[in-house]
């Protein structure tokens, strides 16, 4: 039972991916062999190939469905104007070539710059598989899309049914990951007077590719029916305005005594930077954990320290930078991340009873915390 419930458990999972991903790989290349190899199913080296293709590197659930979807579609029409060329008769043998082009052209021009461009892909081999040589065959126009169907197939039930990966999960534990990293930042930039150091370069790099992975997982993740493109497309959006800001507050530095005196005399400004720090990290914290999403922030005020916005000046005469948009920067930080956790607490499918269980588990939660919200 144990075992059960560690297999089912997201952060098992998601650490071991890679090596999870493998396994149901080598497994649905077993399943299909076996179901092949006894009978000796005609053509069934391409079933065991279009396994592997519609599994590729991708190791959640969203992600295969979609590409599967597309491999089936593509497969069936692709088998289905090949063998139309086939059975109807033609006045000529050379129009089979033609029209095998004709299909691969129509469907190219259709799906170009579309996020269906592997369906296409897999019409064209499918098509051309059906018609095969100078001289089709029926029969083995049928033996081949059958193969390729059934590799398909397999390829979707093992991921879907064996140690299955969410790619919604994935979008939790990045985004996650990607608070926590500006969390970090925000509160190294209101900690600190030099430039970024290399742990800060780092952080900005692991960000910059957090962003990039969530947006990669947008199909997957609406192909599994727990957030639509647009919600998606709206979290994103946050997350990059929100790594927007902080790195030019980032660029914010000061070189003179001066320019550092000048903050420090803002009473209250450091208390107010470093509280938003501790709520993006809370907001980051209840996201990884599948908490529902109750993270207050007082509003950043400004107007107490307008005796101290007027541009600053060194000892030398030159201006060292401009408090008002130092200030205006801290503050857009804060309003952008009240809007994130609007967002966040409006989808009621975000929240996650498994990631809570799992996270009690794991430590990160107290029993008593893990309550109910939706799977």
């Amino acid at each position: 039972m144990k075992l059960v419930r560690l297999l089912r458990d997201p952060y098992f999972t998601n650490r071991h991916r890679r090596t999870l991903h493998v396994l149901r790989v080598v497994l649905a290349m077993v399943i299909t062999y076996a179901i092949t190899e006894p009978f000796e199913i005609p053509h069934r080296g391409w079933a065991l190939v279009s396994t592997v293709m519609v599994m590729g590197n991708l190791p959640h659930i969203g992600g295969v469905l979609d590409k599967g979807r597309q491999r089936l579609l593509g497969t069936l029409l692709g088998a289905l104007w090949g063998l139309l060329l086939i059975v109807i008769p033609l006045p000529s043998p050379s129009l089979v070539p033609l029209g095998a082009l004709a299909g691969i052209a129509a469907v190219t021009w259709y799906t170009f710059s579309k996020r269906f461009g592997y369906g296409g892909l897999m019409f064209a081999i499918s098509l051309l598989l059906v018609i095969g040589g100078s001289t089709p065959e029926l029969d083995v126009a049928l033996w081949r899309s059958l193969n390729v169907l059934l590799g398909t197939l397999i390829g979707i039930g093992v991921t879907v049914l064996v140690l299955p990966h969410k790619a919604t999960d994935l979008l939790r534990f990045a985004l996650a990951d990607h608070l926590d990293h500006m969390a970090r930042l925000y509160h190294a930039h209101t900690s600190a007077s030099a430039p970024p150091d290399l742990d800060t370069h780092e952080l900005l790099k692991g960000c910059s590719k957090l962003l990039v992975k969530q947006r990669g997982l947008v199909d997957a993740i609406h192909r599994e029916n727990r957030l639509t493109r647009v919600e998606l497309d709206a979290l994103i959006s946050l997350q990059r305005r929100m790594f927007s800001t902080i790195e030019l507050l980032l660029e914010t530095h000061w070189n003179t005594r001066a320019g550092h005196e000048r903050i420090d005399a803002m009473d209250g400004l450091r208390d107010q930077q470093h509280t938003l720090a501790r709520g993006i990290g809370t907001l980051a914290f209840q996201v990884r954990t599948g908490h529902p999403i109750d993270v207050e922030l007082a509003p950043f005020d400004l107007q107490r320290h307008a005796d101290l916005a007027g541009d600053a000046y060194g000892d030398d005469g030159r201006r060292l930078f401009s408090p008002s948009g130092y200030l205006w920067l801290n503050r857009e930080l804060a309003r952008l991340t009240g809007e994130l956790i609007e967002s966040l607490g409006s989808l009621e499918r975000l929240p996650s009873r498994r990631l809570r269980k799992g996270a009690t588990r794991h430590g990160l939660l107290e029993p008593q915390d893990t309550g109910k919200a939706p799977r």
